[in-house]
């Protein structure tokens, strides 16, 4: 049985909005994308690439979907290990509108997310990855279905934009596995649940 492993990148002010771009996501009216662009550096580049050595497959919401099969299709150096994993491992796009998609290798997932996200998780060897793709992680996050957090928090503040952990998600609780930062000064940092989230008190004699 494989594990569900999301990967996403956040602000200091916990934006996750259109990091890589402009336009990727300006839904809203959001006119900031593109903050990470200027904090990649080779050290990224390095834990990303050792990040998607670990799949086994891919598990992606429609707008990331369509963003990446616009590019990496193209990218057709065996020697890069991000265009190598998602050209040829399979990916699954949760979608209820989705045609046939044209990117070799890709299952459209419908029907009752939990059933079937949980099917693939049981049937991949490896890690099921899930890379951006917000509304779907708020899903699994909803249905406890997150096996592991692979968060890059970026040394900017946004301002304005979607966030990741909105109001109404369960509350949990979190183990810091690692973490490893770059020149740049990113750091990613690796967080396992193990259960609801504990509450006290920090007050005198509480």
């Amino acid at each position: 049985m494989g594990q569900i492993t999301v990967t996403t990148q956040l602000s200091l002010d916990g934006v996750v909005q259109s990091p890589g771009a402009p336009e990727e996501d300006p839904s809203g009216g959001f006119d900031r994308g593109g903050w990470v662009a200027p904090h990649v550096d080779d050290d990224m580049l390095r834990i990303i690439a050792e990040d998607f050595g670990r799949a086994g497959a891919f598990l992606l919401g429609r707008r990331t979907y369509e963003i990446f099969a616009a590019h990496w299709p193209l990218v057709t150096d065996r020697q890069d290990p991000i265009a190598t994993a998602l050209n040829t491992l399979p990916k699954h796009v949760v979608s209820g509108t989705l045609g046939t998609p044209g990117w070799a290798g890709t299952e459209v997932v419908r029907g009752d997310l939990v059933t079937e996200v949980t099917r693939l998780r049981d049937t991949t060897d490896g890690e099921l990855q899930v890379h951006g793709s917000i509304t779907l992680v708020r899903a699994l996050l909803e249905a406890d279905l997150v096996d592991e957090y692979r968060l890059w928090t970026f040394p900017v503040v946004v301002g304005a934009g979607r966030r990741l952990f909105a109001e109404g998600l369960p509350s949990r609780t979190v183990r810091l596995v690692d973490t490893a930062s770059t020149d740049a000064g990113a750091i990613r940092a690796r967080y396992q649940p193990v259960g609801p989230a504990r509450f006290g008190s920090l007050a005198l004699g509480g």
